[in-house]
């Protein structure tokens, strides 16, 4: 009887657990591309859950597809590629115009989504919780102060400067 490919052996031990993973994943991508879409930002709720879904898909398999078989292995070189690749993106949300950059949260957000997808990928289920619960906190708490911060600035730093 013919033995299956390493690969198809690899893709059956996967599983619920690696489904999981992508599933929470996408879920905590989703808190935080609500958040944005709601406030009409380009990375919206879909963009973030891909994000988030795929950097856990690469990290899960960079750990399992490639196991360690001797000191030549490394199975963080994919996870250090899914860095470089969104970061790529994170930049094609930026924005250049009269001397201002736009999209810098954006870009931020879009890195941070990615790294939680890795973490989620990793088994740290609890540092990727806590992540998305702060980038949340810090999203929706700060804008008020971010506007006050960049009103003032616009105003010459002082509301009340009579004119001078």
């Amino acid at each position: 009887m013919a033995q299956n490919p390493d690969w198809v052996v690899f893709l059956q031990s996967l599983s619920w657990g690696a489904a999981l993973k992508v599933t929470l994943a996408a879920l905590l991508g989703g808190i935080v591309g609500f958040e944005r879409e709601v406030h009409g930002r380009a990375a919206g709720l879909r963009t973030n859950i891909l994000i988030a879904m795929a950097s856990c898909l690469f990290t899960i398999l960079s750990i399992e597809g490639f196991p360690l078989k001797g000191a030549a292995q490394d199975t963080a070189r994919i996870a250090a590629q899914v860095v470089s690749g969104v970061g790529f993106i994170g930049a094609g949300t930026l924005l250049q115009t009269k001397n201002r950059v736009k999209g810098l949260t954006t870009a931020a957000t879009v890195w941070l989504v990615s790294a939680v997808g890795m973490a989620v990928g990793a088994g740290a289920y609890f540092i990727s919780i806590f992540t998305v619960i702060l980038a949340t906190l810090v999203l929706q708490g700060l804008r008020p102060i971010s506007k006050q911060l960049k009103s003032q600035m616009r105003n010459g730093g002082n509301k009340n400067n009579g004119g001078e």
